[in-house]
């Protein structure tokens, strides 16, 4: 069953992204040029499409719109490894190059981005709450020089706790794990705070600025017996996730991540965006910029599908039963 459901999703997945492109199969890069894109990640340090789903996505993408790359598009790449005071000097080193177009991973590549320069046209992938975040005046006419795919994180927050209750129906207690270093995390925990009591549950906040403060707050959860765990960590360093996912499968807690953050690990349920398939309505944008057209007069684009994925496994292991109006809503099932 779990098979045929998850055959089902890529073709729906697959039917909406050519959907998407349809409007657009005349596009092309322009004749007699070699398009020159920075790419701005936080998190990565490197440039591999064929092990980072996303950066796969995105050249993908671009070569369904005719981007084939060393022929008609080159890669500049900048990671900071999830050391913010590295983006600002990254950032000034693809200023430097003069790129053409300059994509940016996650909120905090794209505001260093933004302080580098007021000129290159910005893409930006992952970013969360923009208008709230200051990043972009508003959602239909952005202004300024960016423009790309974001998603409205704070709406979809208290849907995961929301998940984590029916998952475990008398779960009173439930740990949040955040980044409060990050305003789009700050406004994701108020709304689930403001959503707790309708639930039925009460919220223990774990609020962590850095990679230093994970294990303290992991100690914290044991310490205040939480029934139940929300993960909206942020990025954060690269090891960060594998001992989040280490903790909660050892303890068994029930625990709900974003997409891509967790129940390959052993974590319970994800739910959220795919941002490797935002990843590739990202080259719609790059194209439209290199064949002429303004950040300031497109759109950013919010993802209206969202994945939500169940690990069985880990609710046996847990002693869990999953109630099957919820597996029947979920898009894949791990078994």
């Amino acid at each position: 069953m779990s098979t045929r459901r998850n055959i089902l999703v890529a073709l729906l997945l697959n039917t909406l992204f050519t959907v998407a492109y349809m409007p657009l199969v005349c596009a092309a890069p322009p004749p007699g040029k070699i398009l020159r894109v920075g790419l701005l990640d936080f998190l990565r340090e490197k440039f591999d499409p064929e092990t980072i789903p996303y950066q796969r996505a995105l050249v993908e993408g671009l070569r369904a719109l005719g981007y084939e790359p060393g022929r008609d598009i080159r890669f500049e790449f900048r990671g900071a490894a999830g050391n913010a005071e590295r983006l600002p000097g990254l950032a000034a080193e693809l200023v430097r190059l003069r790129v053409d177009v300059l994509i940016t991973y996650l909120n905090p590549s794209t505001l260093a981005a933004m302080q580098a320069t007021k000129t290159i046209p910005i893409v930006m992938l992952g970013v969360t709450d923009p208008v709230a975040s200051g990043i972009v005046a508003s959602l239909a006419r952005p202004g300024g020089n960016i423009t790309g795919v974001a998603i409205n994180a704070a709406e979809i927050s208290a849907k995961r706790v929301q998940l984590l209750k029916e998952a475990v129906p008398k779960l009173s207690r439930v740990a949040v794990l955040w980044n409060s270093s990050l305003k789009s995390m700050t406004m994701q925990f108020q709304e689930i705070e403001t959503a707790s009591p309708k639930l039925g549950v009460t919220i223990q906040s774990l609020r962590v600025s850095g990679s230093e403060d994970i294990d303290k707050a992991l100690a914290a959860i044991e310490k205040g017996r939480a029934g139940g765990l929300v993960v909206l960590f942020g990025p954060m360093r690269g090891d960060d996730l594998p001992k989040i996912v280490d903790f909660v499968t050892r303890n068994k807690l029930p625990t709900i991540f974003e997409v891509g953050r967790g129940v390959q690990g052993g974590g319970l349920m994800e739910f959220g965006p795919n941002l490797p398939e935002r990843a590739r309505y990202v080259g719609i944008f790059v194209d439209k910029i290199a064949n002429g057209a303004k950040p300031a007069d497109m759109p950013v684009e919010e993802p209206t599908v969202f994945q939500f994925i169940i690990n069985l496994k880990a609710a046996k292991s847990m002693g869990l039963t999953i109630p099957q109006s919820l597996l029947l809503r979920a898009d894949a099932v791990i078994e």
